[in-house]
């Protein structure tokens, strides 16, 4: 394709994000008009390019997303989207004890991980969004993968405006909070099925949070078109879709490519989070999608967050 018009496209290196761009990155479909170019980056900072408006097409967090709407238009295929792929909230320590140590009990809930009602928290007329948020949250360092990430919001929305955000990149979180540099960590991508491997227990699944408090899947990431190609969309999320159901339809295609950048090599990790992370919403936002997206703009601004 000599005269393709070339097209940065931003996205992650997690497999979910090479799993579904590798045909379109690697021509196994037909691309024409456009050749694709790809830019892979952290979330976080394919989120800080989103802000001075880099890529033309590019991964955002849905949290950036909403701050960026005057500049880029929502795609309706490639998100990630959906049931059970919240971020979770783990640590190692709990007000200077390990967990498990506290009153001889672990806070834990074993079935879903939601805080047990026996544990502290802070009585409701301070603000505390969740009655499932602990006390010792208040002044907890808390590791987070970016500003600009939907783990953030959501872990804001869930808890409130309190604890010591840390902004460090994803696959430093457990590392740090397995150390003891961090209190908590709020954890994404493959750090889900490896947590415990570090020694950490899971506080809270905001996943699960969200869906019981809205019965709507989590908005996680989606694909956004700059508003100055506008005029590409309907092309752009046609080949989107396609990918993607390449990728399904041949899934061992992208194996080399998924392994070239993932955090975790483990095929069955490679697997689990493809399987998460990839699914009907991927193909389609629908109605559904949209109204989960809806939701969280919603809950946001009706918290001061945006």
């Amino acid at each position: 394709m000599s005269n393709a018009l070339e097209l940065d496209i931003g996205f992650s290196p997690c497999p979910n994000d090479t799993f579904i761009f590798d045909a379109l990155i690697h021509q196994r479909i037909d691309t024409a008009p456009f050749r694709f170019r790809p830019q892979i980056a952290d979330v976080e900072e394919l989120n800080k390019r989103g802000f001075a408006q880099k890529h033309p097409i590019t991964k955002l967090s849905f949290y950036a997303y909403l701050l960026l709407k005057d500049h880029y238009d929502l795609l309706d295929s490639g998100a990630a989207l959906g049931y059970g792929c919240g971020p979770l909230l783990v640590a190692r320590k709990i007000g200077g004890q390990e967990i498990g140590e506290i009153g001889g009990h672990d806070p834990i809930s074993p079935e879903i991980g939601i805080v047990s009602p026996d544990f502290p928290r802070f009585p409701p007329e301070i603000g505390i969004v969740s009655p499932d948020c602990p006390d010792w949250i208040r002044d907890a360092r808390i590791a987070v993968p970016g500003r600009y990430t939907t783990a953030y919001l959501l872990l804001q929305i869930w808890q409130g405006k309190c604890g010591r955000a840390e902004f460090v990149r994803y696959d430093e979180i457990l590392p740090g909070v397995a150390s003891g540099k961090y209190d908590a960590g709020l954890i994404i991508h493959e750090g889900r099925f490896v947590y415990q491997k570090y020694n950490c227990l899971k506080i809270v699944d905001l996943g699960q949070w969200w869906e019981s408090e809205t019965g709507l899947p989590l908005p996680l990431g989606c694909i956004a078109l700059r508003r100055d190609m506008f005029r590409y969309k309907e092309a752009v999320e046609t080949l989107l879709r396609q990918s993607v159901r390449q990728a399904m339809k041949n899934p061992g295609a992208a194996n080399e490519f998924i392994k070239l950048h993932a955090q975790e090599l483990d095929d069955q990790v490679i697997s689990d989070h493809i399987s998460l992370y990839v699914n009907e919403f991927t193909l389609s936002l629908g109605q559904t999608g949209m109204r989960a997206i809806e939701a969280l703009e919603e809950r946001a601004r009706c918290q001061g967050i945006l």
